[in-house]
């Protein structure tokens, strides 16, 4: 049976340069590859110690890629090693397969938000009201499936989330601040429930997950950061990570697929999946 792991990308595997946070001196900064260009500039990086491990394990594990990011930015990431047979999107809203969004996945999900929760419309028009000009600097729309806020987290009323997401919980919708960004997602929109189909159809019987939200299981060494909405209820790893020397990419993932100490931070900055 096959190992699945399931890893978050920005600020956990990837960086945008404002979230690096290259304290060090700069002899002993590490050596980065850049792996997304946006309007032809570089965008997101990835260390070099990281790069090697990632090749290392698609010959160990199934590797997904699993985001907040929407499919036309996910598409713009250049991962090393063999391209991903599955990829998670938009928060779970479209399950990938050969880089092509599996429509019967797709269409489940969206039977679920509809019988389960509020449209979208109507979350749009509330934060387009509810929201002050002057501390919003960008409305967006994902997939069509969850909406989000940049901010200036300076200006941000302390109060003003936390009524949100008072609205959105009566509504179906969970309201979640993440660096400058304020999201608005589904409750039945999940990472999770998407990690599970690949797991079914992979026939995977360890997953392991790794990201920066803070529901991530703290078996898969998360870090604390502003990546993207929590992906509660994350299918957590049966038992102790695989030690044998059959599968050892899979062991040594889980302490030194990230940048670790060397970058990566809290903070407002600017994400690359903006």
């Amino acid at each position: 049976m096959p190992v699945l792991v399931a890893s978050d990308l920005d600020r956990t595997l990837i960086y945008s340069c404002a979230a690096l946070a290259l304290t060090m001196p700069d002899a002993r900064a590490p050596r980065l590859l850049c792996v997304e260009v946006h309007e032809s500039m570089p965008l997101s990086y990835l260390t070099e110690t990281a790069a090697g491990l990632l090749t290392e394990l698609a010959d160990a594990a199934v590797f997904v890629p699993t985001t907040t990011r929407t499919r036309r930015q996910y598409l713009r990431i250049n991962l090393p090693g063999p391209t991903p047979t599955y990829a998670i999107c938009a928060n779970g809203g479209h399950l990938l397969v050969d880089g092509v969004s599996d429509p019967d996945w797709h269409a489940s999900v969206l039977a679920r938000l509809a019988d389960e929760c509020a449209s979208l419309d109507e979350v749009q028009d509330h934060l387009l009201t509810a929201a002050d000009p002057v501390w919003v600097r960008k409305h967006r729309v994902a997939d069509d499936l969850f909406a989000y806020l940049v901010v200036e987290r300076e200006l941000l009323p302390e109060e003003w989330v936390k009524e949100l997401a008072v609205w959105a919980e009566n509504r179906g919708w969970t309201v979640s601040l993440q660096g400058r960004k304020i999201y608005a997602v589904p409750k039945p929109l999940t990472k999770s429930a998407a990690v599970r189909e690949v797991a079914r159809r992979t026939g995977a019987d360890l997953t392991l997950a790794a990201g920066d939200s803070s529901s991530t299981p703290t078996s898969c060494s998360p870090r604390t950061g502003a990546g993207g909405p929590a992906t509660a209820n994350w299918p957590t790893a049966a038992g102790p990570l695989p030690t044998s020397p059959s599968s050892p990419s899979v062991a040594y993932w889980r302490a030194n697929a990230s940048c670790g100490s060397s970058c990566g931070r809290r903070g407002s900055a600017r994400s690359a999946g903006e």
